[in-house]
């Protein structure tokens, strides 16, 4: 299937989303996230894929914000880009070389493993336009930076760095702009020569243990080990 703003590929067991061209109209936004859904159903269906990773083909194509002033749900057509990426149930690693703002943020927050450039930025602007983020942002930020500085983020609208987005975890890792997409494909093939059950189990058993007590996470960590010892 051709797209008009991703390019979706395999490579070595690893499924490649690129984003290829910047969003200036809704309408050019709702494609964008219908083009991302597809790719994201076909990564699920597909048991040879044992990751999925996110690149953009130049720097800033993330930061949607940039094109796109006024957005609302009752969008007619618009999927959810966080949604479609966080319902996938093998791991997804997601590169960026420039800035990750408002919906490029929200869909990377979606993402297990965020890797950025050293002059990336990342913020959630939505307060300046008298909105509030819409796709995720609100709930997945404080998840991952915790409720002191999601707070900060939101209610200011201002970027932070790559190096205060280090510090606080919404990043992992940071390398120069022209090594972000090899460094993430190095990361993604050198986890799917790794049993794709296992890497399933292990993001289910942190991404679920997350919204339940410490026994309950035990527990469930327990039943997704000794689940292992049925499969090959």
């Amino acid at each position: 299937m051709g797209y008009e703003f991703v390019n979706f590929k395999d490579e070595e067991n690893v499924a490649v989303i690129e984003v290829i061209a910047s969003i200036d109209t809704q309408n050019q936004l709702n494609r964008l996230s219908e083009e991302i859904s597809e790719c994201c159903l076909e990564f699920r269906m597909n048991d040879e894929n044992s990751l999925l990773v996110i690149t953009e083909a130049a720097p800033g194509l993330f930061a949607i914000e940039n094109r796109i002033r006024s957005i609302g749900l009752e969008l007619a057509g618009y999927v959810s880009i966080s949604q479609s990426v966080g319902e996938c149930e093998k791991p997804v690693i997601i590169g960026i070389m420039g800035d990750a703002v408002d919906l490029g943020l929200e869909m990377a927050l979606a993402c297990d493993v965020r890797i950025a450039s050293e002059a990336s930025r990342f913020g959630v602007s939505h307060v300046k336009g008298g909105v509030i983020p819409w796709d995720g942002g609100t709930q997945r930020l404080a998840r991952t930076v915790g409720n002191a500085k999601a707070l900060e983020m939101i209610l200011t609208g201002e970027l932070i760095d790559a190096r205060e987005a280090l510090r606080t975890g919404l990043i992992s890792r940071i390398v120069p702009a022209n090594e972000v997409n090899t460094t993430v494909m190095r990361l993604a093939k050198d986890m799917a020569s790794k049993s794709p059950i296992s890497l399933e189990y292990c993001k289910e058993a942190i991404a679920k243990g997350m919204d339940l007590t410490l026994e309950q996470g035990l527990r469930l960590e327990a039943d997704l080990y000794f689940l292992m010892h049925t499969t090959h």
